[in-house]
């Protein structure tokens, strides 16, 4: 099982810090922290172009998916499916030339 630490313990590895080690900490920490702004700019960008990139390679499939739709449609559409559709669509032609 974990030991579980008191406060006392805590304490004895952390001592008390000085005004003047507490403003040091606080230095050392702000450099390192604007040390490593430049590197994380960086990798904001580059975050940034693979998150356009995967947007626009979902907006393609996206495209692609509804023009196959359409491909299928009119495809289905020339090609009548069943012997009634067909004779309907020569009742609608003989219809249409006896007008």
């Amino acid at each position: 099982m974990a030991d579980l630490k008191t406060n006392s313990e805590l304490s004895d590895k952390n001592p008390e810090l000085s005004k003047e080690e507490l403003a040091q900490r606080r230095e050392e920490i702000t450099a390192f922290y604007k040390d490593n702004i430049p590197h994380l700019t960086v990798q904001a960008e580059y975050e940034a172009l693979l998150a356009d990139i995967e947007k626009s390679r979902a907006e393609r499939m996206q495209a692609q998916m509804f023009m196959a739709q359409q491909y299928a449609a009119q495809k289905q559409a020339e090609q009548p499916s069943t012997p009634e559709a067909e004779a309907f669509k020569e009742a609608m032609n003989e219809a249409v030339k006896a007008e």
